[in-house]
């Protein structure tokens, strides 16, 4: 037992060592810090809905289109930050996304009227989805050998910011309003600003323009870029992806539907603090954490399949039972449960991702994800208009169904060595 323990502590050792050396530790701290900042704070937003909807009496509809606004244009920046990593590297982007974010916390403190507040929203989710694609492809520069655990490090601080930055606006906003809550982040944005600008190693010039010479004549350069973007529907297109997408974008519809108004749903339905709301939201994050470690290596053993239909299929009793929740308690555990569906996107991620040819993974990836989070974020506009009729109870049914039909639909995913057998004979 004891050489087992001892081996697992030089393991943990030998990977920190890694990591740190040559000053990438500060590297990490930085990615990390910014994006705590970046991911928490699209969750904020639903979080004080309620205060925000005191001082801009919008209808529940409006304000569920508004965080459809933060998520899509969070969206539609992915495919042009992923282009623009080849042309100036990802410390300009990375920099430039964190500093943005302050800035448009700035609007929001200062915002006098609903559509101030609906720029800034748009304006948040562009500088948010700014810093999404060039973290990955910095930590995977460089940290090569290691890439997992820097993965793995720095996803964990955008969850503990998910969890941690709800319930401290939340009680921030009986102190200083809503409008101070967000503007005690500006500094936090800022500071992450300087750090990645000042512990991000830059790019050498070749590698921040190392796009393929288009060629000698218009018309070739013309017909590569039809092959291309050939392959890059063929990948998005085939039978397995299109499946395993479907069965992801219910899963995040319902997880957006859900996260939007549950602060609203607590507050006003359950009869609890602002504060209180803000804690349980921040828990249902903190158990995702758990889950999310967990779900991987479980889909690494069973199947990644099985594991998603089991996540999808155990995610339908708490929001069955939300509704009916009648005590503290009970709501904390039904609260906890539904971190679970969380842990469905890094595995169905993984899934996708290895699925998707190497010549144009990067582009179809990013195609993959615009199109995920565009159709998820309609979520919060679904459960928006319905919570207007006080339809709440109907709307987290839905949102039970939509997660049972994915659990379906993952049922039906091959494993991926299978899938790779059949690409290979021309099968898929």
């Amino acid at each position: 037992m004891s050489s087992v323990s001892g081996s697992v502590v030089a393991r943990v050792t030998d990977t920190v060592a890694a990591l740190r050396g040559g000053g990438r530790g500060w590297t990490l701290v930085a990615v990390a810090g910014g994006w705590f900042f970046a991911l928490g704070l699209r969750f904020v937003i639903p979080a004080l809905l309620p205060a925000i909807r005191a001082d801009f009496p919008v209808s529940e509809t409006v304000a569920g289109a508004a965080i459809t606004l933060l998520w899509v244009t969070y969206a539609v920046m992915q495919f042009p930050a992923g282009v623009l990593i080849d042309r100036v590297g990802e410390r300009a982007l990375l920099v430039t996304g964190a500093v943005a974010g302050g800035l448009t916390m700035a609007v929001y403190a200062l915002s006098p009227t609903f559509a101030v507040f609906l720029v800034a929203t748009g304006a948040y989710g562009l500088a948010s989805g700014l810093y999404g694609p060039p973290r990955g492809t910095a930590l995977s520069r460089i940290y090569a050998g290691n890439d997992g655990a820097a993965f793995g490090i720095v996803l964990a601080a955008g969850s503990i910011g998910a969890a941690l930055l709800p319930p401290f606006a939340t009680y921030a906003s009986g102190l200083v309003g809503w409008r101070g809550a967000l503007a005690l982040t500006v500094p936090g944005f800022l500071l992450a600003g300087a750090a990645l600008r000042r512990f991000v190693p830059g790019r050498d010039a070749e590698q921040t323009d190392d796009a393929p010479d288009p060629g000698p004549d218009a018309a070739g350069k013309r017909a590569r870029i039809r092959a291309y973007a050939g392959a890059v529907r063929d990948a998005v297109a085939s039978r397995t992806v299109g499946l395993a997408l479907v069965g992801t974008m219910l899963m995040l519809f319902a997880f957006q539907g859900l996260t939007a108004f549950l602060t609203t749903y607590l507050v006003t339905a359950k009869g609890l603090s602002e504060a209180l709301a803000g804690t349980l939201f921040g828990l249902l994050f903190l158990s995702a954490a758990v889950f999310q470690s967990a779900g991987g290596a479980l889909a690494d053993r069973y199947g990644h399949g099985r594991v998603l239909a089991a996540v999808a299929f155990a995610g339908v009793p708490p929001l069955v039972a939300l509704p009916y929740a009648d005590s503290l308690a009970v709501l904390v555990a039904v609260v906890l449960f539904l971190g679970m569906r969380l842990s469905v996107g890094p595995i169905s991620n993984a899934y996708i991702v290895s699925l998707l040819p190497t010549d144009v993974r990067g582009t179809a990836w990013g195609a993959v994800r615009t199109t995920l989070f565009v159709v998820g974020s309609l979520g919060s506009t679904a459960v928006g208009a319905m919570a207007d009729y006080d339809r709440y109870t109907t709307a987290f049914f839905l949102l039970a169904a939509l997660t049972g039909i994915a659990g379906v639909i993952y049922l039906s995913l091959p494993e991926r060595e299978d899938v790779a057998v059949g690409h290979e004979s021309g099968d898929v």
